[in-house]
């Protein structure tokens, strides 16, 4: 059984309610969860109807991976070892409001596991461009077509020297399972980026996020990658051949570029 009740209050054809439900799942129920402003506060729902059937804590915008340490350390003080504490966010809470606290507790290798979905916009509150909007999207702050390239997290991350760091898609659910997993074994700041379409902001028939996830990776636009201990590993569970025609298939489909 989900530790993610169907009643939530996601949006039709949300990628980030279901990548959020696998991890969750993976990670299991001796887990605390912690959301700062985001489109998954919303999923959330308010007590005593909240959608997840283990402990949430709220957050303010900026502070999900401060907040997470902060559990962490309570928990160890309890002399709870074994409990894990996730922090999970959207881009705008992740590579804008929260990238201090990210950068604070990555350089001090908390004992956390922090989880970015990139919708890459803030969704919640009407599709306005963050700096991991990609050039050429249109929102509702950039009209005429965003003009800076998105910013290189992954790139700040590895710079940080942290543990575990990944990137995955709810297209594919078995990569993301295991990168998850590997996650739980290691010991110190674990840090996974995933891609997650999300219809209203991108434009698309809600059918199609299952396939956007995929057709990202396959073109080549999103990149998987799996780093431990500063070593890029190589695993054969998803394609790294990407070929030039999924790229346009991958932009005809959404609405928010400028066609």
């Amino acid at each position: 059984m989900s530790l993610i009740s169907k009643g939530h209050m996601g949006c039709q054809g949300c990628a980030a309610m279901s990548t959020v439900r696998l991890i969750v799942d993976t990670l299991g129920p001796r887990t605390v969860v912690v959301i700062p402003a985001c489109c998954l506060s919303v999923c959330n729902g308010a007590y005593p109807s909240a959608a997840f059937k283990i402990p949430v804590v709220n957050c303010a915008f900026e502070t999900a991976a401060v907040t997470a340490a902060g559990i962490r350390s309570g928990l160890d003080l309890r002399g709870d070892k074994n409990a894990h504490v996730v922090a999970i966010a959207g881009d705008g809470g992740t590579y804008d409001i929260g990238l201090q606290a990210l950068s604070g507790a990555a350089e001090r290798n908390n004992n956390i596991i922090y989880i970015c979905y990139d919708n890459e916009a803030y969704m919640n509150t009407g599709n306005q461009r963050s700096s991991s909007t990609p050039a050429g999207v249109i929102t509702m702050t950039t009209p005429t077509p965003k003009q800076e390239y998105k910013k290189d997290l992954i790139g700040i991350m590895k710079a940080h020297q942290i543990p575990y760091l990944a990137t995955a898609t709810i297209g594919y659910p078995k990569d993301l399972r295991r990168k998850v997993e590997e996650a739980m074994k290691i010991k110190g700041f674990r840090f996974i980026l995933a891609l997650s379409p999300c219809p209203t902001g991108w434009k698309f028939d809600s059918k199609y996020s299952i396939k956007l996830s995929k057709l990202a990776v396959k073109s080549g636009i999103f990149p998987i990658l799996e780093v431990v201990d500063g070593v890029e590993v190589s695993r054969k569970e998803v394609s790294q051949e990407h070929k030039e025609k999924y790229i346009k298939e991958y932009l005809s489909l959404q609405g928010r570029f400028n066609n």
